[in-house]
């Protein structure tokens, strides 16, 4: 269980999971060729959540000082797994998952997409190691990462098979990845300014630079408050144009329930934040926010199947 937790589980869960709904809740359903045959895609998930859980042990030992004063129940490193053992998981993940990709470059016959994988590894390092200290650009690393684990399915299931013939359609679904991947983006990185707001004590002793402690948590608070009604508005603008206007009901009905219900909670309840558990709370209401966010593509996919 102590390893599970030093690799974050439920974060890894949760990226596969996105990977695998947009492939077989998605593309599937396209009719449409694909470039990877199941097994292939299988190591595709694989090598991202290879590369993420590098990422989070690596990320666990530098955040050991944070960590005993922020959430002292989740260190693993130095009081369950040694810090070399930890090391090792850490060089044995990032080479899995970069071999993985090493491999799946050269399948589609693009071997310099291995570079890919290799520039997401590295950038896990350097943000463990210093650019979570930097204003802003830890949060939009983590955002970018986790919106670019849904591009990588274009790059490696899409692009390699497009033509002359098929460039529209393919460029409509990867349309659509990216559509998704704006969304990923814009919550995580939500949720990132909110988990800063959760841990600013323990940051502040460990001279961390978040934004909740050059502004103070009342402006970084209200600044979140702002910053929800983007996604707000673009899930409105999507259920409007995309959704009701084409009577696609049970997808309408999904996108305001599931969707936008959690994220108008969210913004009430963020305004009067003010607690350490007040920030879990919302922090975790993002996570679902995200999770059905991703899961509504499949939704949609099967009402418009079945509304046609």
């Amino acid at each position: 269980m102590k390893y599970l937790k030093l690799i974050r589980y439920q974060n890894l869960i949760m990226l596969a999971l996105m990977q695998l709904i947009f492939r077989y809740g998605f593309l599937e359903l396209q009719h449409i060729p694909l470039a990877l045959a199941d097994w292939q895609y299988i190591l595709l998930v694989l090598a991202t959540a290879c590369i993420a859980a590098g990422g989070y042990v690596i990320n666990n030992i530098f955040d050991v000082e944070t960590d005993s004063e922020n959430k002292p129940e989740n260190v693993i490193v130095g009081k369950f797994i040694s810090e070399t053992k930890a090391y090792n998981l850490y060089i044995g993940f990032t080479f899995i998952g970069v071999a993985m990709g090493f491999y799946l470059s050269n399948v589609i016959n693009k071997p310099s997409f291995a570079s890919i994988f290799i520039v997401i590894a590295a950038t896990l390092y350097f943000y463990a190691t210093s650019l979570k200290q930097s204003l802003l650009i830890g949060n939009v690393v983590v955002a970018l990462l986790l919106s670019f684990s849904l591009i990588i399915i274009g790059i490696f299931d899409l692009f390699p098979i497009t033509n002359d013939e098929n460039r529209h359609v393919m460029g409509l679904l990867f349309g659509i990845l990216l559509d998704y991947a704006i969304f990923a983006f814009i919550i995580n990185f939500i949720r990132e300014m909110v988990k800063d707001l959760q841990d600013i004590e323990g940051d502040l002793n460990q001279g961390m630079n978040t934004l909740p402690i050059v502004l103070g948590a009342e402006k970084t608070t209200k600044l979140v408050f702002g910053l929800s009604f983007i996604p707000i508005i673009l899930i409105l603008n999507y259920i409007s144009t995309n959704l009701f206007a084409y009577q696609l009901i049970y997808g309408t009905l999904y996108g305001l329930v599931f969707i936008l219900a959690p994220l108008l909670y969210f913004t009430i309840k963020i305004w009067s934040a003010k607690a350490s558990q007040d920030f879990h709370h919302l922090s975790i209401i993002l996570k679902w926010v995200l999770f059905f966010g991703i899961l509504s593509i499949v939704i949609i996919s099967l009402n418009i199947k079945y509304n046609a």
